[in-house]
């Protein structure tokens, strides 16, 4: 079964932001991971979730998605970001 990785973020700094694009996008390519969505326009059709950048990652199993996570090519990234956005990130077993 597949693995996604789903997060909101909550953007705070974009000068700072665009640190964490650069090395999150490496730490993709590494791993080779397929991007679903990455920001872009949302429209909540539901209830009163009000999502603001969303990114759904896909990985080929939930362990996948996990040691994406615990990557050294992510922690560098996750460093980046520090003070620059507030991540709200959860992993999903898919299809």
């Amino acid at each position: 079964m597949s693995g996604y990785i789903i997060a909101n973020v909550s953007v705070t700094n974009p000068v700072q932001y665009a640190d964490y694009k650069k090395w999150s996008s490496a730490a993709l390519q590494v791993h080779g991971v397929e991007v679903c969505v990455r920001g872009g326009k949302v429209e909540v059709l539901e209830g009163d979730w009000a999502p603001e950048r969303l990114v759904i990652l896909k990985f080929p199993s939930f362990e996948a998605a996990k040691a994406f996570d615990a990557s050294p090519e992510y922690g560098r990234a996750r460093a980046a970001r520090q003070g620059a956005a507030v991540m709200r990130m959860v992993v999903v077993e898919g299809l």
